[in-house]
Formats: structure tokens, C-alpha cells, sequence
């Protein structure tokens, strides 16, 4: 059953056009290494440049663990982008109604 993470990253004023830039990296190499991701959005607030929200689907549980080891987001998210967050939240959903 698919899986849905929802991520939300205050960042530091100043340092959201890093952060959008890393994100595109990082949605690249999902697309080219991640067949089990199934969704990968990052979006930035309408009202606060620096409000990002990423809406990714998985295959399943399984899949979100897998993405958390990649090299891409050890380098991207771990190493780029934490580093300027204020704020970082993660909710994970599973489908309720198909």
C-alpha cells in the first residue's frame, strides 16, 4: 500500500534559493534513481518564500526507509539543506480510501 510523506522546511532567511535549488537536484536524481517513489513535489509557499513543503508518494513503507539511505539525500538533504532549516517536520500517511 502507498505510502505519503509530507515534509515541511523553515528555512533560514536568506538561504531559500539554496534550498530550492538543492531540491530540484534532489528531485532529479529521484526521478533517475527512485522507481519506487512515485511522486516527488517540492513546493514553496505563496505567502513565505522561505515555507517549503514536499508531497512525495512511495510504493510503501519500505520504499521511504530506502529513500532516507540514498546517496543523493544523504548528500542533498543531510548535508545541504538541514544545515540552514530553522524548522523541519515529517508526517507519513498511508491511503485511507482508494
Amino acid at each position: 500500500m502507498a505510502t505519503t510523506l509530507i515534509a515541511r522546511y523553515q528555512v533560514q532567511p536568506g538561504k531559500a534559493e539554496l534550498v530550492e535549488n538543492a531540491l530540484r537536484r534532489m528531485a532529479e536524481a529521484v526521478r533517475a534513481d527512485e522507481p519506487a517513489c512515485l511522486l516527488y513535489n517540492a513546493n514553496v509557499a505563496v505567502d513565505d518564500p522561505n515555507l517549503f513543503c514536499l508531497y512525495e508518494v512511495y510504493e510503501d513503507d519500505d520504499a521511504v526507509i530506502a529513500h532516507r539511505e540514498t546517496p543523493h539525500f544523504q548528500e542533498i538533504i543531510e548535508g545541504v539543506i538541514v544545515p540552514v532549516l530553522v524548522r523541519r517536520e515529517r508526517e507519513l500517511f498511508r491511503r485511507a480510501v482508494a
